[in-house]
């Protein structure tokens, strides 16, 4: 259905994020049906458990995008689904969330070691940094953040960090590659937890794709100016739409 869009967030601050934005492309487009998925409350890491069950609720043949780990899994989901996905989208979603060798332009492995060991001691406080992370950039950071912590769902420790345990491991590099629809990747240039040189890096390992940076914006950019995202977001499905 090329008229519906799944929305997948990010990690840990639940739906509320993305409403705004679907609020707003459904004001651009009252035919496009924009619907919001909550990620899998799991306790588990492993990348199949949570594709099983996102591919189980998650409408088929529809446009798959996400913020932040959202846009990770649906990369891997698109990439299963195949044909039966309509085009991807992702906003600020790195390939890999953690540096590697292959892939640099992401998260030190001691920063994210030392979030992953916060998170095990005192998931409020952790998720209070996180937040303050993502705003980092924003014109009001500290409102911002505010309002990310507050739309917060009150996951249990043990999801929180199956969330971050996944987060560490994936690397949708090859996802990426394998789905021949559509692709929109949209990048900030103020962003706290993905170097925006990581879109540069994206268009050389996707030079067929649509890749953005949205210079003077953070992680939570979807939030800061959901009109704006809405309108890149829109013109790509209605470009993408006429092929």
């Amino acid at each position: 259905m090329r008229n519906r869009l799944i929305l997948l967030p990010g990690w840990g601050l639940g739906i509320s994020p993305l409403e705004p934005l679907a609020a707003a492309l459904h004001g651009l487009d009252e035919h496009l049906n924009v619907e919001i998925e909550p990620l899998p409350e799991l306790e588990s890491s492993d990348l199949d458990d949570w594709l099983d069950e996102l591919d189980s609720t998650v409408p088929q043949d529809a446009w798959l995008g996400g913020w932040s780990l959202g846009g990770m899994l649906a990369a891997e989901l698109a990439a299963r689904r195949g044909d039966r996905c309509c085009g991807l989208l992702t906003l600020a979603s790195n390939p890999s969330f953690v540096a590697h060798e292959q892939w640099p332009s992401a998260m030190p492995g001691e920063t994210f070691d030392a979030f992953l060991a916060g998170c095990r001691d005192d998931p409020r406080t952790t998720l209070k940094r996180f937040s303050l992370l993502c705003a980092q950039g924003a014109e009001d950071s500290r409102g911002l953040s505010r309002l990310l912590l507050g739309g917060a769902p009150h996951s249990s420790p043990a999801v929180l960090m199956s969330g971050l345990e996944l987060l560490a491991q994936l690397d949708t590099r090859q996802a990426l590659q394998a789905f021949r629809g559509p692709q929109l990747h949209l990048f900030a240039g103020l962003d706290g937890l993905v170097p925006a040189e990581a879109a540069g890096d994206l268009l050389a390992l996707l030079p067929d794709v649509e890749i953005g940076l949205i210079e003077q914006a953070g992680h939570a950019f979807l939030l800061e100016d959901p009109h704006g995202v809405a309108g890149a977001i829109q013109a790509f499905l209605h470009e993408s739409g006429d092929d």
